[in-house]
């Protein structure tokens, strides 16, 4: 579950932005500051912080928007754009080979590992689970505010965008070094 962690500034945006979406923003900013410097003092290497940085320039952005322009009508939907920008980021590292769960990954599993295909893989495939859970769930948000949901509908569907996501990642790895390890070692 330390794949949760990194979302941290965006679970508080859905549920500080009850309160104020700049509230939100600016709650979403500091822990996002305040993640990417401790990572950064622990020697975390920059191309393992792509969420990191990510995170902080969406909320820097959100934040100077959200106290500028209180009455925008993008306040009701900041859980979409988060979730969107989210997506992007994600798929983005995809598209350019560098999932961002890789980052995640090395923290947690021996280097001898790093390099291996199975690794890749299942990088490949966590990542891809996470970019589809952030599109799924930025698309169901814009339906429930067009649709006049209510906040708890929304706070529901943001919460399903992490956590089936967290879940399939927790679930995942074991199984498919099990299937693809004994592959790998044959080619």
């Amino acid at each position: 579950m330390n794949y949760l962690r990194g979302f941290i500034p965006w679970i508080a945006l859905a549920v500080v932005s009850t309160l104020g979406w700049q509230w939100g923003a600016l709650a979403g900013l500091v822990l996002g500051g305040a993640m990417l410097v401790r990572a950064r003092k622990a020697g975390a290497a920059a191309d393992a912080l792509i969420l990191e940085y990510s995170t902080v320039a969406f909320f820097a952005a959100l934040t100077a928007w959200a106290f500028a322009r209180p009455g925008s009508g993008l306040k009701d939907y900041v859980g979409a754009l988060a979730l969107s920008w989210l997506a992007v980021t994600a798929w983005t590292t995809l598209a350019v080979g560098h999932p961002f769960t890789t980052g995640v990954a090395r923290r947690q599993a021996p280097p001898e590992v790093w390099h291996t295909q199975v690794f890749k893989r299942i990088n490949v495939v966590i990542t891809a689970a996470w970019s589809t859970a952030f599109t799924l769930s930025a698309a169901a948000l814009v339906v429930v505010v067009s649709a006049g949901l209510g906040s708890v509908v929304a706070l529901a569907v943001q919460f399903a965008g992490f956590v089936l996501p967290a879940l399939f990642t927790a679930w995942y790895p074991e199984r498919a070094r099990a299937r693809l390890a004994p592959a790998a070692h044959r080619a």
